[in-house]
Order: C-alpha cells, then structure tokens, then sequence
C-alpha cells in the first residue's frame, strides 16, 4: 500500500471513529472498520448528525443483543451507558428510546450488505486444504422462524391457518446459502411461512447468485428438482441431493457405473410448474444427464459424473458433511436466538435476521483466524465455545489481539466432539410447565381470569 492509499485509509478511519466517539468499548467496532471492511461500511453509512447513537455504535450494540441470553434493548443500553461511565464520558439516560429509534434508522442494505460482504471475503479467503478437492462446496437448507404476534407481523408473516386467530404467532420461512469450508453465512432469503412463492423452492432461487462456476452446491432431496438442477448446470454449478422419494430409481436402466451406480437420463416434465413462463420452459433442456447411486440406503443424485474421479464412496464422504448446516442453523437458532425474532414490526424483524447474520459471520471470522493460526479445521472448532470466549473477552474490554493473539489460541483449544454413529430422537423427556394450552386470544383470557380467577378454563 502506497503512502496516498495509507492516507486515505487513516482518514476514513478517523472519520467513522469521529462519528462513533468512544467505539473502542464496542469491540465490533474493531472487525467492521477493519481494511476488507472499511469501504464497504463507509458506502452504506447513512447520512446522519452527531448522535449519542451514531450508526456504528446502534449496530454494534444490535450485533451484542444477538448474542447474549438477555438480548432486551435494556440490557444493552445499560451497558451502554456504564460503558460511558466507564470510559469518563458525559453520562446517558437508561431509556431505551433512543436506542430503538437509532436502530429504525439503521438502513436495512446497510446491515445486510456488511452481513453478506464478511461471508463472501470469508468464503473468499479460505485456505486451500478446507475445500473440496479445491472447490467450494455451499450448503442449502431451510428452516422456519417465529415472532411477535402483531397485527404489522401477522400482515406479512401470516400464522399457519391450523392455529385460531389470537393465539397463533407469525411464521416465517427462511432459506440460507452457507460456506462448508468456514460455515460463513453467504447470503438468506425470507418470505411467508404458507401460501404462493413460500415454499423453500421458492426462496432459493432468490440466493442463486452467489454460486459461481466450479462450485458445488450440497442440499437434501427437497431441493432435487429437474428445473433447479437445470438452472445450475447451465450456471457451471455441480449438485449432489439426496433422491427425492417421489422418484423411483432403477439401477436396471441407463448406463451402469458398477453396482447401484449409472448414468440416467431425466425427462423434462410435461407439467410446466405455476412460478415458470411459457418461455422459461421452452427454454429449459429436453432432458438432464445425471448420475444416481445408492450408498448407506441413500440414492444420491449428483452431476458428479466422472466416477474414476469422484467414487460412490467419494459422493457418500461428501454428502455426509451436509449434516453441516443443520448445525449452522442450529447455531443460529439456539446459540444466538434467532429461533424467535422480538420485534414488533417485519422490518424490524428482517433488520434483526441481518444483524444476526452479520454477527454470526464476525463469529466464523473469530473462528478461521483460529483455525489458520493453529493449522486447524473451521469446521472443527466449537461456535458456542467461541461466542462464549468472545463475550467475556469483550466485557473486559479486551481486544482480539490482546497477549498476542491469546484468544485465537483459547478457541482453537475446544475441538467439537466427533460422534459419527451418535443418533437422538426428536423426541422431549423434560415436560412443560403444567399449564392449559391458550386457545382463546389473550385479551379475552385476560378478562375471563379477572372475572372468574384462573381457574375460568375449567368451569
């Protein structure tokens, strides 16, 4: 770098720690202005006057809420204001108001464009021997989200229409891309729980763009579909699903590989599906090419063809790793408490799905830095035991570089415990609390107890 370009770069620094005033107790602050990320948040910050919460410091504090048990707007002003204490600073009122109104102007681009920039310089920056046979490997899958029952949420994300009005909550449904090779979240699309353009088919070709040619993307056998599988071969793009069970495979048929393994050929349905134009399916390939084998009583469909290059055992290997985003979106859901969005409005609540991400992302940064210090797997170490490390890390305003990179080494100490023949059911031992289910809206609850006490349910 040039003695220009290091002027430059001093200066936009300057400038957003000018607007930030005392960022450094928030240690985010330290990765989103680092130099991979400083243009990129320097384009997406709004305009915006001198305020107790200028935009840095509101995202910051966004991204501790998702990691923390108590993730209340109070909880983080609190810490905000004892931070101020702490660092000499003029002291701030304790009402949240202030903060939550900083937050609605927090510019939804701004905080997915950052959540969607650290994934794809994390998925850009990863070491050779992570990949698979030095390609990327993306993982696909969906899950389902829930939030506040308001009359704004249940607009948007209506609830399932098996639950009575008042008693339901809105439902959303989420479909993610995820890097297999550092578990960076690429890129998500949301959309109702139920009804047209829903479903998880839907949604993904909404984050199709961030597959590039050579990739490989790794889903289950809902996404097994001729016309999305079409989609990605013309991109360049390898697949490996799982047989959907509408389908029935015949090993008698097509060009045998060895045992319970061919080439086959796919007709294109005659049925063209309700999202397609005319001529979008006038345009789609008569038929697919594809390569079907069973291992472990799993029919594996894959692009993969060249089976002296890529064995049964080779496809088996590798769709085993799947199992991956499972534990991602796990993560996601229970480590840091997006299983259940807490604000009252959509928009809030896609601003929060990104600052999720985007914290999430800083995470996987923590944890590839480890990984590449220690000669190390990513996908090795422990998300929640980093997520712990961090936190307390930052309530004693420590920074990651702090004792030479002491924290790096203490996250590459905790490997995850590797228990390939564990199974669990779905299943509950521990029972709820021994109350009624609600099934009339809480209003009307509300006023039955004040009537006739709580036990109106059973008379």
């Amino acid at each position: 770098m040039d003695r220009k370009a290091r002027s430059d770069l001093h200066q936009r620094r300057s400038r957003i720690a000018r607007r930030s005033k005392s960022t450094e107790a928030v240690e985010f602050f330290n990765v989103l202005t680092s130099e991979e990320l400083l243009q990129t948040t320097e384009a997406l910050l709004p305009e915006h006057r001198e305020r107790l919460y200028p935009p840095t410091v509101t995202l910051s504090m966004f991204m501790r809420q998702t990691l923390e048990a108590d993730g209340s707007c109070q909880k983080a002003v609190n810490g905000w204001a004892a931070q101020r204490a702490a660092d000499g600073l003029r002291p701030c009122s304790v009402r949240t108001g202030g903060y939550c109104r900083a937050r609605q102007r927090l510019p939804l681009q701004m905080v997915s464009g950052l959540a969607r920039h650290t994934g794809r310089l994390l998925s850009e920056k990863a070491h050779a021997h992570w990949l698979w046979r030095g390609r990327a490997v993306k993982l696909v899958d969906g899950t389902g989200l829930s939030m506040p029952d308001t009359p704004e949420n249940q607009a948007v994300y209506p609830q399932p229409s098996t639950q009575a009005n008042g008693v339901g909550f809105p439902l959303a449904r989420l479909v993610m891309v995820i890097c297999l090779a550092t578990g960076a979240a690429l890129d998500a699309a949301i959309g109702p729980h139920q009804g047209k353009g829903s479903g998880e088919l839907s949604l993904v070709r909404q984050v199709l763009g961030n597959l590039r040619p050579g990739d490989v993307m790794l889903a289950d056998a809902l996404y097994c579909n001729y016309f999305l599988i079409a989609t990605l071969m013309a991109a360049g793009v390898d697949v490996l699903f799982e047989q959907n069970g509408a389908r029935i495979t015949d090993f008698r048929r097509g060009h045998s590989l060895g045992q319970r393994d061919h080439i086959v050929r796919w007709p294109k349905p005659k049925i063209r599906p309700q999202w397609m134009t005319p001529e979008q399916y006038a345009e789609a390939p008569e038929e697919l090419v594809l390569r079907e084998c069973k291992v472990n009583h799993q029919v594996l469909v894959t692009t993969l063809c060249e089976h002296r290059r890529v064995s049964k055992d080779d496809l088996s290997q590798l769709y085993a790793r799947r199992w991956n985003v499972e534990l991602d979106l796990r993560n996601l859901k229970t480590t840091t408490g997006m299983d259940v969005l807490r604000c009252q409005t959509p928009e809030m609540n896609d601003k929060q799905l990104w600052a999720h991400l985007l914290a999430y992302n800083v995470i996987r940064l923590l944890m590839a830095q480890a990984a590449s210090n220690t000669g190390k797997d990513p996908r090795e170490l422990s998300f929640k035991h980093t997520v712990q490390l961090w936190s307390e890390w930052v309530a004693r305003g420590l920074s990651a570089a702090h004792g030479d990179g002491l924290l790096f080494t203490l996250i590459a100490q905790t490997k995850v415990g590797h228990r390939p023949g564990r199974i669990e059911p779905r299943m509950r031992k521990r029972r709820p609390k021994p109350y009624p289910w609600l099934k009339t809206p809480r209003a009307h609850a509300r006023s039955q107890v004040k009537r006739y006490g709580h036990d109106w349910a059973t008379k």
